[in-house]
C-alpha cells in the first residue's frame, strides 16, 4: 500500500494546455476513480502518474517521494489497460509471469505469484490457452492477473471494462470492489461511467478540462455536489436544473419564483442567499412525485415514458426550453400529451448561483 499525492500537476502539448495546476491525495490503501466525460484528462493523467507520459510540471510523489525522474518500471506501480495488452503469441501462464522473468525474479516465486493470481482470479484452468481463445471477461481477469503478479504499490486501471457487455460490466465491477478489499492496496481507477465511480470508490476525483471539480467519497459528491457540472454528473439519470429568482429571504424561508411562473418555498437555513438573485434550482429524479396539475409545484408536458415493471421513467417539457426526468416507484399510468402535476421533495432540492454554478448550501 502506498500514499499519491500530485501537487501542481501540468501537462502541455505545445501551446495546448490539457491539465492546468491539479492537486490531489489519495491516501493508503484508497481505491480512487477518476471520473468525467471524454477529453477532461483523466487518462493523461493516469499515464503521467504511471511515468508513461511526461509531466510538463509539478510533482508525482509516491509515499512522500518524488519519482518524476524515475522510469515507469521502477516505479513500483502496475497497469491494466483498456485493450487487456494481452501478448496474442503466449499462454496465461506466460502472459503472467513474463514482466516476472523480466526482472529476473526466481522461478519459484514466479511459479508461487501465477499460481496465487491463477486461484485469487478463477483462471487457473485457463494457463494453457492463448488471448485468442478467451472470452472478454477472461481475458480482462488475465490482464488483472499480470497486475497482481508484480505486488505493485498502486494499481492503476484505465477504463478496464469499456469493451465488455453491459452484463458482464457489472460482474466484473464486483470482481475488481472484491480485489481491492482482499489486496488492500491502493488503487486508481479511471472511467466515464458515472455508475462505476459510484459502486466501487472510496473517493472519486470529478474532473472537467483538466481540473479537479470536487474529490470527495461518492455519497458526499452526490448529497453535496459542489456545482451544477458535478450534480449533472454525479447521479443516473442527471439532476434536473430550473431557472429561477430569489423574490423574498427571510429566517427561515426562501419564496422562489420559477421561470415557468411558479412559487417555490425552501428553507432558508440551508443556503446562503440574497434576495433578488437569479438562481438554478437543482432537483433529482426521484425525488418529485406526481399529482394534479393545479397542486403541483410544476406543471409537465409528458413527451414520454418507459415503464421497467418496478419503476416508471418519465420525461417531458415543464417549458419550451427546460426538460424535466422523473423516476417514480412502481407502475404508473400516464401517457404521452397528458399535463401533469410535479411535487417537489423540498429537503432534497439544491441551489446554486445562476452564474457561476456554485453551491449555494450552508
Amino acid at each position: 500500500m502506498a500514499t499519491l499525492e500530485l501537487k501542481d500537476i501540468r501537462k502541455s502539448y505545445g501551446k495546448v494546455d490539457v491539465i492546468h495546476g491539479l492537486d490531489l491525495f489519495v491516501d493508503s490503501g484508497d481505491f480512487c476513480v477518476f471520473v468525467g466525460p471524454s477529453g477532461c484528462g483523466k487518462s493523461t493523467l493516469l499515464r503521467m502518474i504511471a511515468g508513461l507520459e511526461s509531466i510538463t510540471s509539478g510533482e508525482v510523489c509516491i509515499e512522500g517521494e518524488s519519482v518524476n525522474h524515475i522510469t515507469a518500471a521502477r516505479r513500483g506501480l502496475a497497469m491494466v489497460f483498456q485493450s487487456y495488452a494481452l501478448y496474442p503469441h503466449m499462454s496465461v501462464k506466460a502472459n503472467l509471469s513474463f514482466g516476472l522473468e523480466n526482472l529476473n525474479m526466481p522461478k519459484a516465486e514466479i511459479e508461487e505469484r501465477v499460481s496465487e493470481a491463477g486461484r485469487m482470479l478463477q483462471i487457473d484452468e485457463l494457463m494453457q490457452r492463448k488471448p485468442g481463445h478467451l472470452s472478454g471477461g477472461q481475458r480482462q481477469r488475465v490482464a488483472i492477473g499480470r497486475a497482481v503478479v508484480r505486488e505493485p504499490k498502486i494499481f492503476l486501471f484505465d477504463e478496464p471494462l469499456s469493451n465488455l457487455d453491459a452484463e458482464l460490466r457489472v460482474a466484473m465491477r464486483g470482481e475488481i470492489a472484491g480485489l481491492h478489499k482482499r489486496l488492500g492496496n491502493t488503487m486508481i481507477y479511471v472511467t466515464h461511467d458515472q455508475v462505476e465511480a459510484m459502486t466501487m470508490a472510496d473517493k472519486i476525483a470529478v474532473l472537467r478540462a483538466g481540473c479537479v471539480e470536487q474529490y470527495g467519497k461518492p455519497l458526499d459528491l452526490y448529497n453535496r455536489p459542489a456545482n451544477t457540472f458535478v450534480a449533472g454528473f454525479i447521479g443516473s439519470p442527471r439532476m434536473n436544473f430550473l431557472d429561477a429568482t430569489v423574490a423574498s429571504v427571510n429566517d427561515t424561508q426562501i419564496q422562489l419564483r420559477s421561470a415557468q411562473g411558479g412559487n417555490i418555498v425552501l428553507d432558508s437555513r440551508k443556503y446562503k442567499v440574497p434576495s433578488n438573485d437569479a438562481v438554478t434550482l437543482g432537483i433529482r429524479a426521484n425525488h418529485m412525485q406526481i399529482t394534479n396539475d393545479s397542486e403541483g409545484d410544476l406543471v409537465l408536458q409528458v413527451n414520454s415514458t418507459e415503464q421497467l415493471g418496478g419503476e416508471t421513467y418519465v420525461y417531458g417539457n415543464v417549458d419550451e426550453e427546460t426538460k424535466l426526468t422523473l423516476h417514480l416507484a412502481g407502475q404508473v399510468d400516464v401517457q404521452a400529451g397528458q399535463r401533469i402535476g410535479v411535487v417537489m421533495n423540498k429537503h432534497e432540492t439544491h441551489l446554486f448561483d445562476k452564474g457561476s454554478g456554485m453551491s449555494l448550501r450552508r
